[in-house]
Formats: C-alpha cells, sequence, structure tokens
C-alpha cells in the first residue's frame, strides 16, 4: 500500500456529474483514498447508486446524491443532504457538464441557456454553498473541470467553449477570494477524453480523424484526469492557486 493511499481520509468530497465518465473516475480516486463521497447525478441515478454500491462494498464511505446543479434550490438540498449524511463538505469537484455541437448561427436561446447554466452557473452554486463551511474550517479545495476548449476555442463548439472560458475565469477570480481562507481554486482543462460523451457526438470517420491529430494516437483517460484531480483535492497541493492544468495529450497546447 502506497503512502498515498489515505491522503484525502475522512474528508468530505462532493462530485457533480459523479455518476458517469471523468466524475466517476473522480469518486473512485477519491474514495479510495479515504475520502468521504457524495455522488451527485440528475439523470444517471442507476450509474451513480451502482458506484455507490460498488465503492461501499470496497469498505469506502459513498452516498448517490440527486440533484440538477443548474437549479439553486436543488443545489441547496443536496448540500442540506450531504451535510446530514456525511458532514460539511471539504473538497468539491465541479464536474457536470453537457456540451453543444452546432454552429452560433442555428443555436437557440434554450441551448444557450442550458449549456451556460449547467458548465458555469452549476459549478457558481456549488462554490457559494461549499464556501462558508470552508471558509469556517479555513480549509477546502475546489476543482473546476473546465476544458481545452475553453483555452483553445473550438469552431462549431462556440457556447460550449465560453461557458469552459467562463469557468477557467471565474476559477481564478474566486481563487484570490478564497485564497486567505486556506482554501485552493483550481481547473482541470481535459482535451478529449474517452467518455461516452465524445463516442456520442462523433462518427467513426470524425473519431478516426481526432486521434490522427493527437500527438500520442489516442485520447486522455477518465482515471489520468482523476489522478490530476485526486492531487489539487490534497494537502500537497497548498500553494497551487488558481491554476488551469491542461491534460490533452499536446493536442491543442
Amino acid at each position: 500500500m502506497d503512502k498515498y493511499h489515505n491522503i484525502l481520509k475522512g474528508q468530505v468530497c462532493l462530485i457533480t456529474g459523479g455518476g458517469r465518465g471523468i466524475g466517476a473516475a473522480v469518486a473512485r480516486a477519491t474514495a479510495l483514498r479515504g475520502a468521504r463521497v457524495a455522488i451527485n447525478y440528475h439523470h444517471s441515478r442507476t450509474e451513480a447508486e451502482d458506484l455507490a454500491a460498488e465503492l461501499r462494498g470496497q469498505g469506502c464511505t459513498a452516498l448517490a446524491m440527486p440533484g440538477d446543479i443548474s437549479r439553486e434550490e436543488d443545489v441547496h438540498r443536496l448540500f442540506q443532504g450531504i451535510r446530514t449524511a456525511l458532514g460539511t463538505v471539504d473538497l468539491l469537484v465541479n464536474n457536470a457538464g453537457v456540451s453543444l455541437r452546432n454552429l452560433v448561427q442555428d443555436t437557440s436561446m434554450a441551448e444557450w441557456d442550458r449549456v451556460i447554466n449547467v458548465n458555469l452557473k452549476g459549478a457558481f452554486l456549488c462554490c457559494r454553498e461549499a464556501l462558508p463551511g470552508m471558509i469556517r474550517k479555513r480549509y477546502g479545495r475546489i476543482v473546476n473541470i473546465a476544458s481545452i476548449q475553453g483555452v483553445a476555442g473550438a469552431s462549431f463548439e462556440s457556447v460550449y467553449a465560453a461557458s469552459k472560458g467562463g469557468l477557467i475565469a471565474f476559477t481564478k477570480s474566486l481563487a484570490g477570494e478564497a485564497g486567505p481562507s486556506g482554501i485552493t481554486v483550481n481547473a482541470i482543462a481535459p482535451g478529449p477524453v474517452a467518455t461516452e460523451m465524445i463516442y456520442s457526438q462523433l462518427s467513426e470517420e470524425d473519431m478516426k480523424s481526432l486521434l490522427a491529430e493527437m500527438p500520442q494516437g489516442r485520447m486522455v483517460l477518465p482515471e489520468e484526469i482523476a489522478a490530476a484531480c485526486v492531487f489539487f483535492l490534497s494537502r500537497e497541493a497548498a500553494s497551487i492557486n488558481a491554476q488551469v492544468l491542461c491534460i490533452d495529450g499536446g493536442w491543442k497546447t
């Protein structure tokens, strides 16, 4: 057993959108390192509950917690439920997100609102709920899962890129506000990650073209994002604040 096995022992960690993909990988990684994990879900109830049961079977503390993080009342109830069941949130991973591949002129206001509300407003609402408890403890870690598109932009994904670019600006700004209270706020900007989200968007031909552009010849793995996330959440990362870590295998960076 390595020395990092219990690096998050006893801390309460909320992962939004934690039932699948990157969120599920982060939930596993944090739970197996000792955190008491709340796996938030909106649509993926079965996946979140199965994951929580799997982790409990390995001796971890894990609960599946429902809530639409784009709705203020849902976020408030989510945090109330976590405080009752697990305690005050120490570690927050804002992972929940939706994508949109469309030309700007073909994008409806409903599509714009959905992407911005989930990807940006949701992170704001969760941070706002988490911060008072973190400030009282004078300790906390927030990791926002952004995207390389928020750094480099992306044709046909302007709205998605705008939401993630806004999340990066929010990360850097909040880090300055929260830093004096012993709280760090960082972002991870993944490139194409091997999850259901990207497989559902791209045709076989598009996938081949994408992989041809990737220096490593493959997509990023969810577990690779989770490993970086665990470090940001740890006490060892106390002096890393307001940073954006691009994990894209050299694709856009």
